[in-house]
């Protein structure tokens, strides 16, 4: 399934007040959960299986839908700065190569333009860019770690 389908797919099911949606596409299947609990969607995609039909089998009945959850406190204050975010889904590189120096740390100046980080998607290596001058105040991911769409990466003040 095209990542641009299943980003889509993802925000409907967060602006909506639907729990869960199951797409199936060819021999894909996504399913994509909503938990009021925790604020990351869950998603899981698994080869379609064969149906299989069951004769006479009673069905439980409807349990009713939950009462919504209380809100939850107030998120913490974004640090202050201007917020580098990911263009995409994919890993953090903090270099260019292991073993290489990262392209920022904290305390390092940058000019627009400057190369922060690479965002490897798809087999792609993705060059991240600073979209203003200033010091990095922040890195918000660890090296080598998946970072999602418009996941706050930097800080730079």
């Amino acid at each position: 399934m095209d990542l641009r389908k299943l980003k889509t797919l993802i925000d409907l099911v967060a602006e909506s007040q639907i729990a869960e949606l199951e797409v199936t596409e060819g021999d894909s299947q996504v399913r994509i959960v909503k938990n009021a609990a925790a604020p990351a969607q869950q998603i899981l995609m698994q080869p379609q299986a064969m149906p299989q039909y069951a004769q006479n089998v009673a069905l439980p009945p409807a349990v009713p839908a939950a009462a919504p959850a209380p809100a939850e406190p107030a998120a913490p204050a974004e640090p202050q700065g201007h917020v580098v975010k990911s263009p995409m889904v994919g890993t953090f590189y903090a270099a260019s190569a292991p073993g290489n120096p990262p392209y920022v740390e904290v305390g390092s100046t940058v000019r627009q333009g400057d190369t922060l980080c690479i965002i490897e998607a798809m087999k792609l290596l993705n060059e991240i860019e600073a979209d203003v001058s200033g010091v990095i105040k922040q890195v918000l991911v660890e090296n080598g770690h998946p970072v999602e769409y418009a996941q706050p990466l930097f800080i730079i003040g």
